[in-house]
Order: structure tokens, then sequence, then C-alpha cells
């Protein structure tokens, strides 16, 4: 008997501007307009087409059912426009151990508004106070200096570079930990 995967359309997460919920099939044509640009997957791995974004999609969901969490869509409350993702992911190694990775991307038309830091903070916050986890890692293009302000500017701090498989240069790591 298959898992019910169907969506959490009710937010898990809502910020002043932002609500943050379970990714749906419905949510292709936004996503891939996302993925399909090149300057917003200039720090990824390349531009995906349809059939990659509807497989993530089905990948988030099943995510969601197996851990509780995932990659959210990011919504700007009052219109309803589907900005991009943010959200949690179990990443099975991350320099040789487990870890729970944070990970945002925006289309370009939301850059510079303070979208990202928002979802992040909230989704942070999530993390550690209602999921009850002690530390989350985000592994970023040390190029990227935009989403290294976001991180930092949520408190994460860069931790070591880790190589990944078939990178030609490593990304950082960098981490936010509750005090105990």
């Amino acid at each position: 008997m298959q898992a019910n995967l169907t969506p959490i359309l009710t937010p898990i997460l809502t910020t002043q501007r932002l609500l943050l919920r379970q990714v749906k099939t419905g949510d292709s044509t936004a996503f891939l307009n996302i993925f399909a640009d090149k300057d917003v997957m200039h720090y990824g791995d390349g531009i995906k087409d349809l059939a990659w974004v509807e497989d993530w999609i089905q990948y988030m969901q099943q995510h969601y059912h197996q851990f509780g969490y995932g990659k959210w869509a990011v919504i700007q409350q009052g219109d309803a426009a589907l900005l991009g993702y943010c959200g949690l992911e179990y990443a099975s190694d991350v320099c040789g151990q487990p870890e729970v990775a944070l990970g945002y991307r925006l289309a370009r038309a939301y850059w510079g508004q303070g979208y990202a830091s928002e979802a992040v903070t909230a989704t942070l916050n999530y993390g550690f106070n209602v999921l009850g986890l002690q530390r989350i890692v985000a592994t970023i293009d040390p190029g990227n200096v935009a989403s290294v302000r976001v991180a930092q500017k949520a408190g994460m701090v860069y931790e070591q570079d880790v190589m990944y498989e078939g990178y030609t240069h490593p990304d950082h790591v960098y981490v936010l930990e509750t005090l105990t």
C-alpha cells in the first residue's frame, strides 16, 4: 500500500510577508521558471527542465512523509505569488556525517528584498523550536555572496569546506547550533 503523499496546503510557517507550505504538483510551472533561469541556477548544478522539476516535487513530497520536513514553497502573502523555496533537507553526507541542511532559492524578481532572509530565519526557528534540531548546516558556493550574506545574517557561521563529487571547487559549510 502506497503512503498518502498529498501535500499539506495550509502554511507550515507564516511570516510578516510570506507563507511557507509543502510543494505540490500544481507548482511545476512556477518552479520551472525558477529552475530554468540561468541567473538563478548560476551557483547550482545547471538549468533544469520540466521533467526534472516534476521529479524534484515528487522527491520533496516523499521527503516530507519520511522526515516530517523538506523544502517548502515560499508564497508571498497578498497576491499568492510563488517566490521560490526554502526549507530543510536530510543530507546523508556532509563532510562525512549526516546533517540537516538548509536550502533556499528565489526567483530573480524577488532578490534583494529581504524575502530570503525572512524565509531562512523562520525556517531555522522552526528547525530548532518545533523539530528540536540541535544543528543545521548550509553548503554555499563561496562565490554566491548574496547567499552567504543571508546565512550570516541568520547567525550561521563558516565551519569548513566540503568538496562534493563532480565539483570543481569546494563549497563552504555554514552552521548554526543551539546553545546547550
